[in-house]
């Protein structure tokens, strides 16, 4: 594909993938991931907090039910600017339902908001990626893009909840001896620095973005021609050899994960006494936000180099052996409950690299099972069960660790890995797919 618009000429694609791509990142993480140190910091329940932030995946579930309202009307650059202004609004919202006395209910309400837009401005900025772009450059560009998701996943997950850390403790350095209660203040202070960012951000791209030619709303479609476009392809998708099998995979392989991943950052704030380890925030935030988020993207780096070299039916079942035997150290961690950080970022690190590397192979199952005429939207009906497979079982996973108690959830964790190594028996998949060839 080859643009022929002049903006885009002028505009050098350093000067924006990184910054809409960083865009699309901050808003997953906050919803995912922020939100859940957050409500636990303010005195929310395990089981309400998996409960409902797992509700919280909805949009990216669904979101391919509306993606063709973002090629009918507008364009992709205007849905992009809209979506970050409204999001900056959201975060905002956040900030100032913070105090309130029914704040877990009004917070939940915008988060959800945000999750819509965020899902929303998803569709946009990946549509956009390949309007703006040639070929030649989508594939130069792809590393620079996943780079900076990366990026914002540490900022998020790491140097935003060390800052709500270093407030929260505010009052031992201004007000020693009194009892005032900074954790509020703190996430109300991390909520209004998202949505400065994305006040700016729209600025900046409502400046920086080029106009592609091709990026227009598609009026010579009508609602019924889209419709019956849309039924089609779903319902060839449905019509995929194994479809069955594969649908199982993809909403079992990372069964245990998602479990799991609900009940991590409240293990590492919980008091000794409750089983957890009682880090700080801003521990957890360099723990989990930072030394895990590496570990995870090593392996997803690794995973990727040693797929390339001996295809996806070779590493299948090692990566699902890997995503599975690396919960372990949760188990660990439960039983020992050290007391020294090397330890526990030791163990966080394992389990994430073990994570980043095993979930290389559903990734590239994704891809394989997405080829053919339908490919975009193919993949986007994959990613929305793939969101499904996170959602349905981080909802019971707080109400199971309250029942079980940190130790016992961790063992649950261990038998449910026996799922993602078993759905992999029933996958089939080409030799030589994912292989580099010679």
């Amino acid at each position: 594909m080859q643009n022929s618009n002049a903006s885009i000429n002028r505009v050098s694609p350093w000067t924006w993938v990184s910054t809409l791509y960083f865009a699309q990142g901050l808003p997953y993480v906050a919803v995912m991931t922020i939100s859940v140190i957050m409500y636990k910091r303010l005195g929310i329940s395990n089981t309400d907090i998996a409960l409902y932030t797992s509700w919280l995946y909805l949009p990216w579930v669904i979101k391919p039910f509306w993606s063709p309202v973002v090629d009918l009307f507008g364009t992709k650059r205007r849905w992009i600017v809209l979506m970050e202004m409204c999001i900056a609004i959201g975060f905002a919202g956040i900030a100032f339902t913070i105090p309130l006395t029914f704040f877990f209910q009004a917070t939940l309400a915008v988060f959800w908001a945000v999750a819509f837009l965020s899902a929303t401005h998803d569709i946009a900025a990946d549509g956009y990626y390949m309007l703006a772009l040639s070929e030649h450059q989508q594939s130069f560009y792809v590393g620079i893009r996943s780079t900076f998701y990366r990026i914002a996943t540490i900022v998020g997950q790491g140097v935003l909840v060390m800052l709500a850390g270093y407030i929260e403790n505010l009052n031992d350095a201004l007000s020693p001896g009194e009892s005032m209660d900074y954790t509020p203040i703190a996430w109300m202070t991390v909520m209004g620095v998202l949505s400065v960012f994305f006040l700016s951000v729209t600025i900046y791209h409502w400046w920086i973005l080029p106009r592609p030619s091709s990026d227009h709303a598609a009026v010579e479609m009508t609602w019924r021609e889209t419709g019956r476009e849309f039924v089609n392809t779903f319902v060839s998708f449905f019509k995929k050899p194994h479809a069955g099998i594969a649908i199982a995979f993809m909403l079992l392989y990372r069964f245990p994960e998602a479990q799991l991943v609900k009940m991590i950052n409240p293990f590492l704030l919980d008091g000794r006494e409750l089983g957890g380890l009682g880090l700080s925030t801003a521990e957890v935030g360099f723990v989990y936000g930072t030394v895990g988020i590496l570990g995870l993207t090593a392996g997803g780096i690794i995973g990727g180099i040693v797929a390339a070299r001996g295809g996806l039916k070779r590493w299948l079942r090692p990566m699902a052996w890997s995503i599975s035997l690396t919960c372990s150290t949760f188990l660990y961690l439960a039983f020992v409950q050290p007391v020294d950080l090397l330890s526990i970022n030791i163990c966080v690190f394992v389990e994430q690299f073990g994570y980043g590397f095993g979930f290389t192979a559903y990734m590239l199952y994704l891809i394989y099972f997405s080829d053919g005429p339908f490919r975009t939207a193919h993949y986007a009906i994959c990613t929305g069960f793939m969101a499904l497979g996170m959602m349905l079982p981080g909802m019971a996973a707080g109400w199971l660790q309250e029942q079980m108690g940190y130790t016992g959830f961790f063992w649950w964790i261990m038998g449910c890995c026996c799922v993602t190594i078993a759905v992999t028996v029933f996958i089939k998949v080409p030799s030589a797919f994912g292989r580099k060839q010679r």
